[in-house]
């Protein structure tokens, strides 16, 4: 089980996200509205991995991206984007501000359990 904090306006998306972790991937989920709070939330719950959506108000998940790799002890703490922006330009941008991994909205629940599992094992926050 992984600490997991996400960061989505969209409550509808927000909560979809938190049942899909908590119940088929038995993660604990913390959930923010904004890039502000996750920024806020981040050093408090030092989570396993942060998963933020690119576009929501006070300060896009570009921004909170950004801010959250200047603070030394999330450093080691992998960021995946999700959005329903599929550019490549789009993927750069996130990638060049700090982001290790990208997911496109819509996701299939299972799809979603699977990526966030492999990104978790691949920075050694879940075993195999």
């Amino acid at each position: 089980m992984a600490r997991i904090l996400i960061a989505e306006d969209e409550r509808d998306i927000r909560e979809l996200i938190e049942l899909v972790l908590t119940h088929f991937a038995q993660h604990e989920v913390f959930k923010a509205t904004n890039g502000a709070e996750v920024v806020e939330m981040a050093p408090r719950i030092m989570p396993d991995l942060i998963m933020m959506d690119v576009r929501m108000p006070r300060m896009t998940g570009y921004e909170a991206c950004a801010a959250l790799r200047q603070i030394e002890a999330l450093k080691h703490i992998p960021i995946v984007f999700l959005s329903a922006k599929g550019q490549e330009s789009e993927i750069d941008t996130g990638l060049q501000v700090g982001a290790d991994d990208y997911i496109l909205k819509p996701f299939a629940p299972d799809e979603l359990v699977k990526r966030v599992n492999e990104i978790l094992q691949r920075f050694g926050k879940l075993s195999a």
